[in-house]
């Protein structure tokens, strides 16, 4: 339930930042609801080991707070022994984090591209106004002066200054849009081409008929795909000699660490907050103190695998810090709940907690 509530949130928050489709883009509420469901994956998967912290604290906070705890310490069940359920609850949310990040995500993230494209493609032919300098993306102008009654566009221009160095214009009476194997393309008749030479002078070509594929204004980088929209076995064969990719290599790099490490932060939140209120405590004052160095030391583990998840992209050493951060920190929860030396000081912390508050 958690879970489900936080998401919910994230995601509307999410899609209030997309409604500028169905606003500037003329898109329909459908095309709306897939773009932004098309986001939960990646939100599930930062979310889920939050929820399972945030759950697993609420949880041991009510046993404590019912003296249930304080029976079955009693009773001889020893927080060891309690763990064993959790566990199989931290495995499931492993799994499902996992799965997210390895194969679900970079899915969702290129059929987000794909989706983008046809956008902007359906904006370019339907919902551009005529007579207007519309901006269709990040350095692309398109413009027509009407449309005529077959729905062919009249009076084209459009400018490609998404790369400063290499401007192109194109220019022409008529367009019209042709879908062919699912991709769109606008069809300018009667116009010319403009284009920078290496000598720094500008060609002007004089055609006919000359197609665009529409699609191509969805990527910043032409065709090449971004680390997040590559499959996990993509990232893993990739050729570092490739040179469709030779300027994304340290970003390919981190962003398979990070898919690969990023699940075990499931473990280590659910240790660390099993940790801090797995022991029966008598009283309101102890938890919450527990509480807090637990919510205190999830934020700073999870800050710090941010950072160093970062930092693998310019140092592939550090790949092996990212995987370490989450794994010693299941160590030390675990070092804590089986009564090694890490339990035994957080116990005469607490007891010289007491004394002095007393």
């Amino acid at each position: 339930a958690g879970l489900g509530a936080l998401t919910g949130i994230v995601w509307i928050t999410q899609a209030l930042r997309q409604i500028d489709l169905m606003t500037s883009k003329g898109q329909s509420l459908l095309v709306f609801f897939t773009i932004t469901g098309l986001t939960v994956p990646s939100l599930l998967a930062v979310i889920a080991p939050v929820a399972l912290f945030v759950g697993v604290l609420y949880s041991l906070n009510r046993l404590n707070g019912d003296s249930e705890l304080v029976v079955m310490s009693a009773s001889g069940i020893s927080p060891s022994r309690l763990l064993r359920p959790f566990l199989l609850l931290f495995a499931m949310v492993y799994l499902l984090v996992a799965g997210l990040y390895v194969e679900i995500m970079p899915r969702s993230f290129d059929a987000i591209e794909a989706l983008t494209a046809l956008i902007r493609a359906d904006f370019i032919t339907n919902f551009a106004r005529p007579g207007v300098f519309n901006e269709v993306t990040s350095g692309f102008i398109f413009h027509y002066r009407e449309r005529g009654s077959d729905g062919s566009l009249r009076g084209v221009f459009m400018q490609d200054r998404r790369d400063p160095a290499h401007i192109t214009t194109y220019i022409s009476e008529v367009g019209k849009t042709v879908t062919r194997d699912g991709e769109t393309y606008l069809v300018l008749s009667r116009g010319t081409y403009q284009r920078p030479e290496r000598s720094g002078d500008s060609a002007i070509v004089t055609f006919d008929n000359y197609a665009i594929d529409l699609s191509q204004f969805v990527r910043k980088e032409e065709t090449i795909k971004r680390p997040r929209e590559r499959t996990t076995a993509e990232l893993m064969r990739f050729d570092p000699k490739d040179p469709s990719g030779a300027r994304q290599i340290g970003r390919i790099r981190g962003e398979l660490i990070d898919r690969l490490a990023s699940p075990l932060y499931a473990f280590a939140a659910g240790l660390i907050g099993f940790a801090a209120l797995g022991e029966a405590r008598t009283t309101r004052q102890g938890r919450g103190v527990a509480t807090g160095i637990a919510v205190l030391l999830f934020l700073v583990l999870r800050m710090l695998g941010v950072a160093v998840t970062s930092l693998v992209v310019s140092d592939p050493h550090a790949a092996i810090l990212a995987f370490a951060l989450p794994l010693l920190a299941c160590a030390a929860a675990l070092d804590a709940i089986y009564g090694g030396p890490l339990r035994r000081a957080l116990r005469e912390g607490r007891r010289q907690f007491a004394a002095k508050a007393a």
